[in-house]
């Protein structure tokens, strides 16, 4: 039997050294049935030219005219494979992400063991963590409605353990590797391009499982990320209230979202202290505040995608 053809999609801006390391820990990869589609995301450099020359003929490659965010940029890819490839599976991952040669397949075993099974995704390992990488960065995530932050990332600073673990269903997977079935873009729709830069990978899984499918995290496959990364470059941080309120009213019932509103001026707080913390960087504050101000003014978020449930 011919094993599942996936399609992966990477997305590039400005992380061309980063992106040279993932395209090469996926040419190691064990899975018979692959394309790579990378998209530049209108990178300020010469990235898509250099990817070219050192990948040409490896990978399929998509300049973006401009800096769509993360959500519609993976959506250039995904129509693209959509058109051009007659894949059973879609697989989204950061381009700051190095994987196991054996992680793709395992995903796949996982994502065909169930039909109802619609999105998988491995066991996130930091890329350094003080000098280790056995130091889990995401196995899933969960989500509470009632609690100061809905959703729950799993795992996070666990060290790695040699027990056998199986897969487990979750509420969502991290979007650094989110593999799921060509089904599912074709039944639900793409990405919320309203997502520039986080929330658009628990918005997916949570519209897929009220479609009826099922999110698994699979622990044997394995990959490792450098988080912070993209944000970092970007100046964006996890403290993006237009994009957090937007998530609450699109996924949960509104006494949910109301409450998230009375609790704002802690989450204002905690977001201030940790900014403080760890960033301290003025681009990074002048982001924030530019969302701050859309969501306090009710701005209009953009929205082209289709077939949103």
């Amino acid at each position: 039997m011919d094993a599942p053809t996936v399609s992966i999609i990477i997305l590039n801006w400005n992380g061309l050294d980063d992106t040279i390391e993932c395209l090469g820990s996926l040419k190691k990869i064990a899975h018979a049935s692959y394309q790579v589609v990378v998209v530049d995301n209108c990178s300020d450099g010469d990235d898509a030219e250099a990817l070219k020359r050192q990948f040409d003929g490896y990978i399929h490659l998509i300049r973006n005219e401009r800096n769509h965010g993360c959500s519609e940029g993976y959506n250039t890819g995904i129509r693209y494979v959509l058109e051009n490839f007659s894949c059973d599976y879609i697989l989204l991952m950061n381009n700051d992400v190095v994987v196991d040669p054996e992680f793709l397949h395992q995903l796949v075993e996982v994502a065909e063991s169930h039909e109802q099974i619609g999105i998988v995704g491995p066991k996130v390992y930091y890329y350094d963590y003080h000098g280790r990488k056995d130091v889990v960065w995401s196995a899933g995530g969960r989500v509470r409605w009632w609690a100061p932050k809905i959703p729950r990332q799993l795992g996070k600073n666990a060290m790695h353990s040699n027990r056998r673990e199986s897969p487990v269903a979750v509420d969502w997977i991290s979007g650094a590797v989110f593999l799921f079935k060509r089904r599912l873009a074709e039944e639900i729709g793409l990405l919320d391009p309203r997502y520039f830069f986080g929330h658009e990978d628990v918005d997916y899984c949570l519209r897929a499982k009220k479609r009826g499918y099922k999110t698994m995290y699979v622990p044997s496959a394995t990959v490792w990320h450098k988080v912070g990364v993209s944000a970092r470059k970007a100046h964006i941080t996890y403290a993006d209230p237009a994009a957090y309120y937007h998530f609450v009213k699109q996924c949960f019932p509104l006494p949910v979202y109301l409450y998230q509103l009375l609790i704002f001026p802690a989450l204002l707080s905690r977001w201030a202290i940790l900014f403080l913390k760890e960033n301290r960087d003025r681009h990074t504050l002048w982001m924030f505040l530019k969302g701050f101000t859309g969501f306090v003014l009710h701005e209009p978020r953009r929205s082209c995608y289709q077939k949103r449930t």
